[in-house]
């Protein structure tokens, strides 16, 4: 895979991180573990994505 094939992938499953916490935030009793293991898994993400963005 090269390089921006897999920023495009990170960047597609950021944005499914994305919804899935706005989901979750929406229910009326939102699982905070649930919420902030999902945005850490976000934030783990726009940093690959930045550090790869870095390289070019």
């Amino acid at each position: 895979m090269n390089l921006q094939s897999r920023i495009e992938s990170l960047k597609t499953r950021h944005a499914s991180l994305d919804a899935r916490v706005m989901d979750e935030d929406t229910r009326p009793m939102p699982d905070q573990s649930t919420l902030n293991r999902l945005k850490l898994e976000k934030l783990r993400i726009k940093q690959e994505m930045e550090r790869l963005r870095g390289r070019n």
